[in-house]
């Protein structure tokens, strides 16, 4: 069966599951946010690292940019995984003074620097202790600001411009092997748009959703479970490459490449199992 008509076959997931415990005492990020964070309501395939193994190419998305695909994000590259990260939504959404009026910012042309001098002028108290300023700071520290995925341009270097974020080292030829959403609505846009573009590329991308509620402490959790993830697929990719041509594996094609494409589901049940308060979805889409 065609990949590319994935939205009409059934998906692998699984049911809904308790929320995960708190993380460990001694976070900076104690305290729940006013509203949801992410503004959910509204050259190669793959890289080696410095010893020559393969590192596999993961991108991050949630609503925007800021809380759940920011963790993953830093948790990805503090591991040596080429990584990039992006939002959904039309706009850029943060908790405000109440739920009737969020701080609200386009994509792509806002830094992260830019949010946080403005949150720090309105009211500092609020929103250092509803955890924003804190997430902000974190966030500029790893790129200039959020992208929006919609936006992105598959398969365009991303050169001078990207070469200071966190995760850049490795992703200059801008393709993914593997794109990780952090909520279903997400999930449904990037494939979406993925159908939507036409395969230009005519190259296999896996995308996976590891639902994770919109707060700082389960945005930990997640990004934990999501590292988890990836190393169980950098594992497997590695075994296979081995076995097949590598040459076809850096192209998105070959029997190693099929070899591993056809193992993703049974890597992620084994993940799930690992994992059951992370519900899960996977589709293989097409740049």
């Amino acid at each position: 069966m065609d990949p590319r008509l994935a939205r009409n076959t059934p998906r692998i997931s699984t049911p809904p599951q308790p929320p995960p415990p708190p993380p460990p005492t001694g976070s900076n990020l104690e305290v729940k946010p006013i509203g949801e964070l992410d503004g959910a309501n509204g050259q190669e395939a793959t890289s080696p690292d410095s010893r020559g193994s393969l590192k596999l190419k993961f991108c991050t998305v949630c609503a925007s940019n800021q809380n759940r695909s920011m963790e993953a994000h830093l948790r990805l590259a503090l591991a040596s995984y080429p990584v990039i990260s992006f939002g959904t939504g039309s706009l850029v959404r943060l908790p405000g003074p109440s739920i009737t009026q969020p701080n609200v910012y386009p994509f792509n042309v806002t830094s992260y620097e830019q949010i946080h001098s403005e949150l720090l002028s309105k009211d500092p108290r609020l929103y250092r202790h509803n955890g924003v300023l804190s997430m902000i700071e974190r966030n500029r520290a790893v790129k200039f600001g959020p992208e929006r995925w919609q936006d992105w341009a598959i398969g365009k270097p991303r050169l001078e411009r990207y070469k200071s974020d966190r995760g850049s080292k490795g992703f200059e030829g801008g393709v993914a092997d593997i794109v990780i959403t952090c909520e279903e609505r997400c999930w449904d846009a990037v494939v979406d748009n993925l159908l939507e573009r036409g395969s230009p590329l005519n190259r296999p991308v896996h995308i996976i959703n590891v639902d994770i509620r919109d707060n700082h402490e389960e945005a930990l959790v997640g990004g934990r479970a999501i590292l988890d993830l990836a190393d169980s697929l950098n594992a497997v990719a590695s075994e296979e490459r081995e076995k097949g041509d590598v040459t076809g594996w850096m192209n998105g094609t070959g029997e190693g490449r099929q070899s591993f494409d056809h193992r993703v589901p049974e890597i992620l049940a084994e993940w799930q199992e690992r994992w059951p308060q992370m519900p899960a979805l996977w589709t293989l889409g097409w740049f």
